[in-house]
């Protein structure tokens, strides 16, 4: 049986009134029929989540010295909105585009100072990239999982800071290093190099 599979033995019948709710349905512990629901259509987009992802942030054209000074460091390229737009179409080709969206959604719920919008953004990221029962989750461990789940009690801007920095750090070890040997970069490298010669 998949981690994405509830057993039947769990699976309560659906009824208008769930007296047991456990955790407002936004997490992954209930088996209530909200729960059920969001199952089936996460389960049915799974193959076509990437089709349904947001476009990718605006920025201007990097310069060559830019392009070159993504090698240097994994900092400067997720400083940069271009590198990062690159970087994310190297994940997608490695089906960890997930990764750089989630990074992306904790950058944003930091600037918000609004409780009702943190609250509403924190339990989007939660259902979006922490629950075991959606397509995008990011592999987090045991621990980080544990501290998020309290956090959601009460979630702030800074509920995901663990789990991002995980994950930046999962980027840099593990996708940074393909990414620079990569034919995306290097094409791109090779493209603006080309046209910077020439004007």
């Amino acid at each position: 049986m998949s981690r994405h599979e509830t057993s039947p033995t769990t699976v309560q019948p659906a009824s208008n009134h769930r007296p047991n709710a456990c955790c407002f349905c936004w997490c992954c512990c209930c088996s209530c029929s909200w729960n059920e629901d969001r199952e089936r259509a996460w389960r049915a987009s799974r193959e076509t989540k990437l089709e349904t992802i947001p476009n990718c942030e605006a920025c201007a054209k990097p310069t060559p010295e830019e392009v070159q000074g993504w090698a240097q460091s994994f900092d400067k390229l997720m400083k940069s909105p271009a590198g990062r737009n690159v970087f994310r179409e190297f994940l997608r080709t490695e089906y960890s585009e997930e990764n750089m969206l989630f990074w992306l959604a904790c950058e944003e719920l930091k600037t918000e100072c609004n409780k009702h919008t943190i609250d509403e953004k924190a339990r989007m990221i939660y259902e979006d990239y922490i629950s075991i029962l959606s397509p995008k989750e990011v592999s987090l461990d045991s621990r980080v999982r544990e501290v998020i789940n309290r956090k959601m009690q009460e979630p702030s801007s800074h509920t995901f800071d663990d789990a991002q920095l995980q994950i930046y750090t999962l980027m840099h070890r593990d996708s940074y290093p393909r990414f620079l040997n990569s034919a995306i970069y290097k094409s791109l490298l090779q493209t603006i190099s080309h046209s910077s010669s020439e004007s």
